[in-house]
């Protein structure tokens, strides 16, 4: 989960440009350092539900704070309000985070980010679909080159993974329409709420969903999980979920969030690298391939005529 919906600020001074792209930079290999984190405790044995709940228990007191600091002197929360971070919560952090987790059991950590990449696009055909946006050439285009890159790599990991990896695609694919259902209707909440604190919120409302995911799915005993895995969840909790939000907040803040998007494409060449020298994970051609087209897609959508 890669928090996007932010607040329209515009950028200050050039003075603080540069900390706002090392914000930027950082935020985004943090996110992307998630998926490296889940595929190291999944080789203690550790299952996604399990894995997620401490992820999220570990945050909640985080996510709390920031919806208190963020929410101080401001309306209280209506019974609207409160509907739609319900919604929110659930598509945005709880649905899309358990999807994602589940799908790494099966796919590497470079076609899992590459897959999450494509939000952008699904963002996009969402707004056809129900808002009635008419797609321009450039965009259709764009979208056909960031999907073949994805096929490019599922193909090959397909060929040695088989049924497995088909599985894991379609669980982290569906983890990014769950996410882009969020961001496409978030729009009018964060006008109201703002980004932080509706952030703060909805995650709140997310870390909830999968602690009690975790008490109706598995015996109080299964939290019970060896050091390692709690070293892991902490590192997941803190430094690729807690520390990204704020660093991604606070360089949209200074260089808007056109900006902060495209440095945010270091997050799969990140993924990328420290899954080979971490994971020890292939790299290859098609890897490359794959990532140069999804980035290039991608990078195309975004950009403005």
């Amino acid at each position: 989960m890669t928090p996007m919906a932010a607040p329209v600020f515009a950028p200050p001074a050039s003075r603080l440009s540069w900390s706002g792209l090392a914000l930027a930079m950082l935020g985004a290999i943090g996110f992307s350092g998630k998926a490296i984190i889940v595929k190291l405790a999944y080789r203690h044995g550790v299952d996604a539900v399990t894995l997620l709940m401490w992820r999220m228990l570990l945050a909640l007191p985080f996510f709390l704070a920031l919806a208190w600091w963020a929410g101080r002197g401001k309306p209280a929360l209506t019974r609207r309000d409160w509907r739609d971070l319900a919604v929110l919560g659930f598509t945005g952090y709880y649905l899309a985070s358990f999807l994602d987790f589940a799908g790494l059991a099966y796919i590497s950590a470079s076609l899992e980010r590459l897959i999450l990449y494509l939000n952008p696009t699904l963002v996009l055909l969402l707004s056809v679909v129900f808002f009635h946006h008419r797609l321009q050439g450039r965009q259709v285009l764009a979208m056909a080159v960031s999907y073949a890159g994805v096929v490019a790599v599922f193909a090959h990991e397909l060929s040695f993974e088989g049924r497995n990896t088909a599985l894991g695609a379609a669980l982290v694919f569906g983890s990014a329409i769950s996410y882009a259902i969020y961001l496409a209707l978030s729009g009018k909440v964060v006008q109201r709420l703002g980004a932080l604190r509706l952030t703060g919120l909805a995650s709140s409302v997310a870390c909830a969903l999968c602690i009690a995911q975790f008490a109706v799915l598995r015996p109080l005993s299964a939290a019970w999980v060896s050091e390692p895995v709690m070293w892991l969840s902490l590192l997941n909790s803190t430094a690729c979920t807690v520390a990204p939000v704020l660093m991604v907040m606070l360089a949209i803040a200074r260089i808007g969030a056109p900006l902060s998007s495209q440095v945010g494409m270091v997050g799969p060449m990140s993924t990328l690298l420290m899954g080979v020298f971490i994971l020890g994970e292939p790299m290859n051609g098609w890897i490359a391939v794959g990532t140069t087209l999804v980035l290039g897609g991608v990078f195309m959508v975004g950009l403005r005529r």
